[in-house]
């Protein structure tokens, strides 16, 4: 028998998240670079210098590759933020503040 039957463990129900506008399904407990990974996002981020796309690279939080635009914050790692119901996520360019 499959041990996660076993202990009852399972993801709770699917809920949506936006991404640039298009709605995606996010299961709980996912980070949002886990949700948008699932979606079939690999790129969220343009560099400032060159903008060249960037989306997970260390999956840790440290290398910083991974920044996104969280619910109109900025530099959010994607790869630490849980995913909510309702996250608005938009792709960030260069510094993701409108300065």
């Amino acid at each position: 028998m499959n041990p996660l039957e076993l202990a009852g463990a399972g993801p709770g129900p699917a809920f949506e998240v936006t991404f640039d506008g298009r709605r995606i399904e996010a299961l709980p407990g996912r980070t949002v670079a886990a949700v948008l990974w699932a979606a079939g996002v690999t790129s969220w981020r343009t560099t400032r210098g060159g903008g060249r796309p960037r989306g997970v690279f260390c999956g840790i939080g440290v290398c910083f590759d991974c920044l996104v635009t969280v619910n109109d914050r900025p530099d959010q790692r994607a790869c630490l933020v849980p995913a909510r119901p309702g996250d608005m996520i938009r792709s960030q360019e260069g510094t993701g503040r409108a300065d």
